[in-house]
């Protein structure tokens, strides 16, 4: 009988701290996912400023400049950070404000006014800071995520994680666009 009450008293405590460990590491993944937004929020509010600034010299790029516009409008809406689709969501859209900022850096490049505009070279300096750290965010996330998901797949984790409502969630990825070959006549005019 003791022997039982022994066995069934580990049982609980392995589970306890299995449990706290999901936890944890679901804490740290929304930890890095908050890294990844403050990012996303200082990119967001250089945006305007780059695009006010573009707009006065790049009348053949209207349309860039609004699909930008509409982009930074989408991936500053809030989302559930618990749901793993509006998760990926949220970064799909990011990552697309950020091909869509890329390409308008490269169009700087067609613009001699533009691109030694005191104000624009600080500006896209900026930019470039808050890239750097949004990289760095990115990977931070993608690690947490990774120790997250191992956890959550891996039996015993699997069962405490779907009683504690522990799901799986999103590695921040490129899309297929961002993973195509570059042309460099594309940009050699």
């Amino acid at each position: 009988m003791e022997g039982i009450l022994l066995g069934s008293g580990l049982v609980v405590i392995i589970a306890y701290l299995w449990y706290v460990s999901l936890i944890k590491k679901r804490n740290t993944g929304r930890e890095a996912l908050s890294g990844i937004d403050v990012q996303l929020k200082k990119r967001s509010n250089l945006v305007p400023n780059i695009l006010k600034i573009a707009q006065k010299y790049m009348d053949h790029e209207k349309s860039l400049l609004t699909e930008i516009t509409e982009l930074r409008t989408l991936a500053t809406k809030g989302y559930d950070s618990v749901d793993p689709a509006a998760v990926k969501t949220h970064l799909e859209v990011s990552e697309k404000l950020n091909q869509k900022m890329s390409q308008l850096m490269v169009s700087v490049e067609s613009y001699p006014e533009l691109k030694s505009d005191n104000t624009m070279l600080q500006a896209m300096q900026t930019y470039n800071e808050v890239e750097a750290q949004l990289s760095a965010a990115r990977r931070f996330y993608n690690a947490a995520v990774s120790e997250l998901n191992t956890a959550v797949e891996i039996f015993p984790g699997s069962i405490i994680a779907s009683i504690a409502n522990v799901k799986v969630m999103p590695f921040y990825e490129a899309d297929e666009a961002s993973k195509a070959p570059v042309n460099a006549t594309d940009y050699l005019r």
